[in-house]
């Protein structure tokens, strides 16, 4: 089992950057692809981005593509959001999610570890 803690979240204006952590502890980090997620009120859980255990390939919603850049550094079992140009439709409680597979995968379902959100708000 694996424990996930998120940070980085805050308050910024449209057009500004956060960079969001995703902290692990308990099982081998290296072994887990990493997701990150969105909830928005009233808005279901929606995938943001992903990064196989090796780092060596990324996936990210269209929303989100060429704004936001995941990476990981498995000797500090730490994965990284990096959200650029962020816009107010970007405010939504972001989660990281870890699952003990090569392949990340997009749906929220798949992931059995969660931590317990940081708040993102972009104002306009």
């Amino acid at each position: 089992q694996v424990q996930l803690v998120e940070s980085g979240g805050g308050l910024v204006q449209a057009g500004g950057s956060l960079r969001l952590s995703c902290a692990a502890s308990g099982r081998t980090f290296s072994w887990y692809a990493i997701g990150w997620f969105r909830q928005a009120p009233a808005k279901e859980r929606e995938f943001v981005a992903a990064i196989r255990w090796s780092g060596s390939d990324t996936y990210y919603a269209d929303s989100v593509k060429g704004r936001f850049t995941i990476s990981r550094d498995n000797a500090k079992n730490t994965v990284t959001l990096q959200m650029n140009s962020l816009k107010p439709e970007d405010t939504a409680v972001y989660y990281c999610a870890a699952r003990s597979t090569v392949v990340p995968g997009t749906d929220p379902e798949m992931y059995p570890y969660w931590g317990q959100g940081t708040q993102v708000t972009v104002s306009s």
